[in-house]
């Protein structure tokens, strides 16, 4: 746990079509962490959309971003136009450098594997990518949360809110994450029992895995430049 009179910098990467709950879930949680500031750092200090279309605007551009006590970075389809960005890339590793945690959700993943933060780490990311983190060198942990030293990785989506509780804990105690999650009523209680390939229904997972075998094919094809990039031996492809 950081002393409270410590205060921290909490910034998250927002890019365009981004999932948005990969932000805003963690939002929620990590806002409320005691003698904190968050802020959203963009390319541009431009608006973006997300996925489905909603706007949402960086607080100033990655160039203006102070070194960051704790590095946030989401994930969703916009992360795959970043895989190979320089200047995002390098503004990950630089940030990831000096911060006390790193809070990886989703395909956020991918991306810090791009950046070449993620050789011999245990990580997560969301399960139509799962099997991608070796090629950046990771070593991959069916969780919804995993925890690796000062890392911490959510799976998809959703477990950004996990991941965050978890993360708050780290900062500021269990009593303080305990009373953030109580304050936003996290209690769930879904109405169906289909939130991950091992219980979802043979035929709701097939058409899930058909609707995003574009991106995760576009996904896979990145991941095998930048694993050569990295000089990280990968499967061959399957004819």
């Amino acid at each position: 746990m950081i002393p409270q009179d410590t205060h921290l910098r909490i910034g998250s990467l927002l890019f365009e079509d981004l999932d948005q709950i990969d932000l805003t879930g963690p939002f929620e949680v990590l806002s409320r962490v005691p003698n904190s500031t968050y802020r959203l750092y963009g390319k541009t200090a431009g608006p973006v959309r997300d996925l489905k279309g909603l706007r949402l605007a960086p607080d100033a551009a990655l160039a203006d971003a102070p070194d960051l006590d704790i590095l946030h970075v989401p994930g969703g389809f916009g992360q795959e136009a970043l895989m190979e960005d320089a200047e995002v890339l390098a503004w990950i590793r630089r940030q990831a450098t000096g911060a006390r945690f790193v809070f990886s959700v989703c395909t956020g993943a991918l991306l810090c594997g791009a950046a070449g933060l993620l050789k011999g780490r245990r990580a997560t990311t969301h399960w139509a990518s799962f099997h991608l983190l070796p090629f950046f060198g990771a070593l991959p942990v069916n969780q919804r949360v995993v925890v690796d030293g000062n890392w911490i990785f959510a799976a998809g989506v959703t477990a950004g809110i996990d991941g965050a509780l978890r993360l708050a804990a780290e900062l500021r105690g269990e009593d303080v994450a305990k009373a953030i999650q109580l304050y936003m009523a996290y209690a769930p209680e879904p109405p169906f029992d289909s939130g991950t390939p091992e219980r979802a229904p043979v035929a709701i997972l097939a058409e899930a895995r058909r609707a995003t075998s574009a991106i995760t094919a576009q996904r896979e094809a990145t991941a095998r430049r930048v694993a050569s990039r990295l000089g990280i031996a990968v499967p061959a492809a399957a004819d």
